[in-house]
């Protein structure tokens, strides 16, 4: 009864879910770390260094501050709401885990529409923002959420057409499959437009620098999370980072070859660490972005994506579709 228990579908998941419950708060834990060095770096200072060797345990510490604070809720905030957005912001983006190809062998659920689960379970981050912003009664972050889905609703449109460029070559929407077409070449040499469209807007979608648009502090406060204490506001930064990890993943396996090696060269190392570190490669150049750009205007974003990026996006797909259709 034990083996079958072991070998069933309902224990992998279990235990892939708690493994990625696990890595998402480490990666995060991480990737705070990693973005403060780089902001210090760029600008010419050194970031945390008092807590740890080189500020290592300076995140820890922030988290363990953030679990102990209060959640306040607002006098005129809708209670059931406020407490459920960050609960929402976070759950979809756990799901994209289950499809992602860390290596031949490394995928939790190799599903043959895995690319379609990803964006569409990513539009609940957008809705649990909303959510968010008009539960706190507040201005500011009403304002902020209505951003966000603005934003979100532009720059979608550019990166679904950038990767249905790569679905048209490979005729699948399975991960696994994307991955296993780029074993000589990589993607990116062959639809290098498509692919910095998907990173721009996978940019602006992760409302990052210089599109943070949503929480821009300068002007309101803190956008949608500005009524959020304790935990309310660490989920909230948790899945923006694990949200972060997830687009550029999802860019190593349509764009550079999950985990093949460049132009089908492994060197020896094992996939997963080759995919690791594209990602992680990806995540840097993210934060280098945010640290030397500044934020643009509402209106230069919005006119970037309509007027640039969806007209680009869709003439790239359709000569990608004449140029199949044509060999």
């Amino acid at each position: 009864m034990s083996e079958g228990l072991l070998g069933s579908e309902w224990f992998r998941l279990i235990l892939g879910l708690l493994i990625v419950l696990g890595f998402a708060s480490l990666n995060a834990l991480f990737l705070v770390w990693l973005e403060r060095k780089v902001a210090g770096h760029i600008q010419l200072r050194p970031g945390p260094m008092e807590v740890g060797p080189h500020g290592l345990l300076q995140t820890i510490m922030d988290a363990i501050k953030l679990m102990g604070k209060e959640l306040i809720l607002p006098a005129k905030a809708d209670r059931k709401l406020f407490f459920l957005a960050p609960v929402l912001v976070f759950m979809p983006v756990l799901v994209g885990f289950l499809v992602l190809p860390f290596g031949p062998s490394m995928i939790i659920r190799d599903m043959n529409l895995g690319v379609l689960l990803v964006f569409a379970f990513s539009t609940f981050t957008v809705l649990a923002i909303l959510a968010g912003g008009w539960a706190s009664n507040n201005k500011y972050a009403l304002l902020g959420a209505i951003r966000s889905v603005a934003q979100n609703v532009a720059y979608e449109i550019p990166l679904l057409l950038a990767v249905m460029s790569v679905v048209l070559m490979v005729h699948s929407l399975s991960f696994s499959e994307i991955v296993t077409s780029q074993k000589s070449v990589w993607f990116v040499f062959v639809q290098p437009i498509a692919c910095l469209i998907y990173l721009i807007s996978a940019t602006a979608e992760t409302n990052r620098a210089p599109f943070d648009i949503p929480e821009a502090e300068s002007e309101l406060v803190a956008g949608f999370h500005t009524e959020y204490s304790g935990m309310g506001f660490g989920l909230f930064f948790l899945a923006e980072y694990t949200n972060m990890f997830i687009v550029c993943a999802v860019a190593t396996s349509l764009f550079f070859g999950g985990w093949n090696g460049l132009f089908g060269i492994s060197l020896g190392i094992p996939g997963v660490f080759w995919f690791l570190f594209k990602t992680y490669a990806l995540i840097f150049i993210l934060m280098w972005v945010r640290w030397t750009f500044p934020r643009v205007r509402f209106d230069q974003l919005m006119n970037f994506s309509w007027k640039v990026m969806i007209p680009l996006s869709l003439a790239n797909l359709v000569v990608t579709a004449i140029v199949l259709k044509l060999i």
